[in-house]
């Protein structure tokens, strides 16, 4: 089977897709600085859409998510977010734990796997 990588760089690809399995690198807020839980989760959310489209999939097919955030105490912040956006349907297995993230602008990281066949 070929790997195919999404948008590669020097350090690492966004997305690897190998088979029918996709695999997102840690996502996180592309404009972090002044942006509470909520908000960087949103951005992180619609950051995943895009990478998932580019593999030829969809939310709708997660297989699991795992949330790392910076402060536990903002679970809630951050559930609000990812309520209104996971499928209802087909929920994915979660992890969410707290983690020091690469730099203290960032309160949100978030790693996905999704199936590409039904």
């Amino acid at each position: 089977m070929a790997i195919r990588r999404i948008e590669p760089g020097a350090r690492m690809s966004q997305g690897v897709v190998y088979g029918d399995t996709v695999y997102l690198a840690g996502q996180v807020a592309d404009e972090p600085v002044g942006r509470g839980v909520t908000a960087q989760t949103q951005n992180i959310l619609e950051q995943i859409d895009r990478l998932l489209a580019a593999a030829g999939t969809d939310k709708e097919k997660l297989l699991t998510a795992t949330i790392y955030l910076a402060d536990i105490s903002h679970f809630a912040e951050m559930n609000a977010a990812w309520d209104a956006w996971v499928s209802k349907e087909n929920p994915p297995t979660r992890a969410t734990v707290e983690a020091k993230l690469a730099a203290p602008e960032y309160l949100v990281e978030i790693v996905v796997v999704a199936a590409r066949a039904a």
